[in-house]
């Protein structure tokens, strides 16, 4: 218990560095949207005659970006949020992780456990690095300081290291799901974002039909193209986002997973063994 300051300060400047991430991605894609929706997808020769003006070259999609407004530019920035995030959180959890397969580490640590090998188990979690092995090292420890413990009777001494386990996961296990949020929103605001684009392109697109005398054929068409464009890149956006949140969750609940089983092994094994 005398070490729970440490990671305490640990995870706050953890939380404090991840948030620092958080303030500088977002608005840092968000340019990078507007510079690649103005500078390559607006470029002269994706449209007719090098123009931007005109209607884009038949199969250009670059000019077909252009056509569906600045609302893109926001769509593609998102899209590139969701990439950034996803691989921070996927170099985050693989240290998490630690150096090795967790399966491995786990039932490396249960046959040690199974032959009272408390000291090679610690030494194992050194070997194995990161917030699960830093938990149930934990776990381990004080496994160790019971062993010696004479004001206590089994079932104290099992809940002891229960507790000890449970509050060093509460210190490690949070910063794993931290920037997930970011994602998840984005799983939603892609989607909006993308119907109101829709909205807009129809709504010069009815505006060109509106016109007195001849409906304007290219402000039709422009208006159409821009709905569509909205409207595949909001749900391109949000399907990503989707499909990287769930892989996250599930390799985090792997992690959570990994250390409920470890911690059970050692309150069983410590309860097992000091009948």
């Amino acid at each position: 218990m005398a070490n729970a300051p440490k990671p305490t300060t640990v995870q706050k400047e953890s939380s404090s560095a991840s948030n620092l991430f958080a303030t500088l991605v977002i608005p840092i894609c968000i340019i990078i949207g507007v510079c690649i929706w103005k500078f390559i997808f607006g470029d002269a020769n994706n449209f007719i005659d090098n123009n931007a003006d005109n209607l884009p070259k038949v199969g250009n999609y670059g000019g077909m970006a252009f056509k569906g407004g600045p609302i893109v530019a926001v769509l593609v920035g998102m899209f590139l949020m969701v990439i950034v995030f996803s691989v921070e959180r996927f170099i985050v959890i693989g240290k998490a992780t630690g150096t090795s397969s967790l399966d491995t580490f786990v039932k490396k640590i249960q046959a040690l456990l199974t032959s009272n090998n408390i000291e090679a188990a610690i030494a194992e979690c050194d070997k194995q690095k990161g917030s699960v092995a830093n938990v149930i090292k934990s776990g381990l420890k004080k496994y160790r300081e019971m062993e010696v413990e004479a004001n206590m009777d089994t079932d104290q001494k099992c809940l002891a290291i229960q507790k000890d386990i449970e509050e060093a996961t509460t210190l490690e296990m949070p910063m794993l799901e931290q920037n997930l949020t970011v994602i998840a929103t984005l799983v939603s605001v892609g989607t909006l974002m993308g119907l109101l684009g829709t909205v807009t392109g129809m709504i010069k697109a009815f505006g060109g039909l509106a016109n007195s005398g001849a409906p304007d054929s290219a402000a039709l068409a422009t208006g159409i193209s821009e709905a569509l464009i909205n409207t595949a890149t909001g749900i391109g956006t949000s399907t990503l986002a989707i499909i990287m949140y769930n892989i996250l969750t599930s390799k985090i609940d792997k992690l959570t997973y990994a250390i409920d089983e470890a911690g059970f092994s050692i309150i069983q094994t410590y309860a097992s063994t000091h009948k």
